[in-house]
Formats: structure tokens, sequence, C-alpha cells
């Protein structure tokens, strides 16, 4: 990794770390909800995961650790990886709260280094969920760390925003006002969080990487994977643009309104 790339995600980590305690009172989160039984995984991803009771899982980027757990829940034995000190910290502490302590653990470590920092474990499952792959600037090095975390058979599971919504105007989703192709490196600076915009917070440059979903694939399968499945969905997890309409708990482009896709998840096997 360069010293500029090393450079780009110490300001992501800073950013991030700052907005820990912002996201685990929040209402997006629901920490609360999710201590009094709240489902916090969509049911497609727990359709196509299927049971993973008894399985080992790894989450990469688990941010405070309120899905991990979730997979917890459901049986299975869970790691959750993430950059933050502090959000592992968040997680750690809700697992112990929630009686999941002895089936989850959280390490704080670089995704790329979490084949040394999970000691060469292997894996049942890799599970990475929403809001990930932009955070990540090598996407073949990311292909390799997942398939070095999976046993034989085991299977890399994600469910990301669709990178069709990184190029659509932000106010409606209907117009095209961004170049797909381009994967340079993109510099934001936006004080508050995606929780509550109004949060006071002095970290506020981020440094993301637009991936197209040709490049996730490439990745995955040069890394040896896979891939059984390839799905593109019409409904997102928060109201990306004011055309948007809440149904059943998620977002989607109203009625006759050309429909772009929102989210995608896929699966992919060692």
């Amino acid at each position: 990794m360069s010293a500029g790339t090393a450079a780009q995600i110490a300001l992501n980590r800073r950013m991030w770390d700052e907005r820990v305690p912002i996201h685990a009172v929040s209402d997006f989160y629901d920490v609360a909800g999710f201590r009094a039984g709240a489902e916090v995984l969509d049911r497609f991803q727990l359709d196509e995961l299927g049971d993973v009771d008894g399985k080992d899982l790894v989450h990469l980027q688990c941010h405070i650790g309120v899905d991990t757990l979730a997979w917890a829940r459901r049986g299975a034995r869970v790691t959750g990886l993430d950059f933050s000190v502090p959000a592992t910290e968040v997680a750690r502490s809700l697992a112990a709260d929630l009686g999941l302590a002895e089936r989850a653990a959280f390490v704080a470590a670089d995704l790329y280094d979490a084949p040394a920092a999970l000691g060469g474990r292997r894996f049942d499952v890799v599970y990475t969920g929403a809001g990930a792959l932009c955070w990540l600037p090598d996407l073949p090095r990311w292909g390799d760390v997942v398939a070095s975390l999976l046993r034989p058979g085991g299977v890399l599971y994600l469910a990301e925003f669709h990178p069709v919504t990184d190029i659509l105007d932000d106010e409606r989703g209907g117009e095209v006002t961004g170049d797909y192709f381009d994967t340079r490196a993109r510099t934001y600076e936006a004080p508050g969080s995606y929780v509550d915009w109004n949060a006071p917070t002095v970290h506020n440059t981020s440094v993301e990487w637009h991936h197209t979903l040709g490049e996730v694939v490439t990745a995955l399968a040069a890394a040896g994977l896979r891939l059984e499945f390839l799905h593109e969905r019409d409904a997102t997890m928060f109201q990306r643009y004011g055309s948007l309409v809440r149904d059943n708990g998620r977002y989607r482009f109203p009625d006759g309104a050309p429909r772009p896709p929102l989210m995608y998840s896929l699966a992919a096997r060692a």
C-alpha cells in the first residue's frame, strides 16, 4: 500500500472513530430495538445465506457489530473485524450485554491485515454488508483476503449498494450525472453522519473508491472463488434519493418510474 493510500485510510479511520458514539445511540442502528429482539437483517439475506447454526462466520468491516450479532443470534460463531477500535469496543460491550460473548469476538484491524490479525483462521462464511466496498482502495487484494479466510467449500456472502447508485443525481435519482467507470479516489468533506447530519463532528474528510460491479465479480473470480448467484434489487435501506418511497421497511422508486438497481447480493464459494 502506498504512503498516499495509507494516509487516505487514516483519514477514514479518524472519521469513523468519531462517529461511533453517534451511531451507537442513533435511530438508524436502533441498538435499543436490537437489544429487545428486533431483526436487523433483510429477509433476502436470511433466505440467501440460509442456516448458519453451528457455522464459523467472519464479518468484515463490521462497524459496531449489530449485524454480526444478529448472525450470532441465529447460531453462528461470529468474529467481527473492523479498522475502528472504538467500533469494536462498542460491539464487544453489546455482545456481553446480550449474553453472546462466548460466541462472538471482535478484532480491530485493517481489512487487508485480516489473515494475520485473525491468526490464520478459516471460516465457513465470510459476510460483508452494505456500504463496505467503497472504503477499499484495492479490490483484487480484497478478493485474495476473502479467499484466504474461507475453508474449502466456504462461501462469501455480500449484500451491497449497487454501484449504479453512485452516478445518479442525489435529488431524484432519475438522471445519470456521474461517470460509472471513474474509479479514482473521491474525497468528501461532510460534517455530521448519515444517521444525523446535524451531529457536531470535527473529522469530516473521507476518501471513497467507486467500484463497478464487474470489478467486484472479477476480483472474486481471480481469487479462485466460484460465483453462485448475483441478484440485483430494486429496494434499498434508506432514502438515497428524494423520490424514493417507503415500502415495507425499505425504499423504492414509485410505481411507474424507471427502476435502476439500488442494491445487489452475491455468493461466491471457495
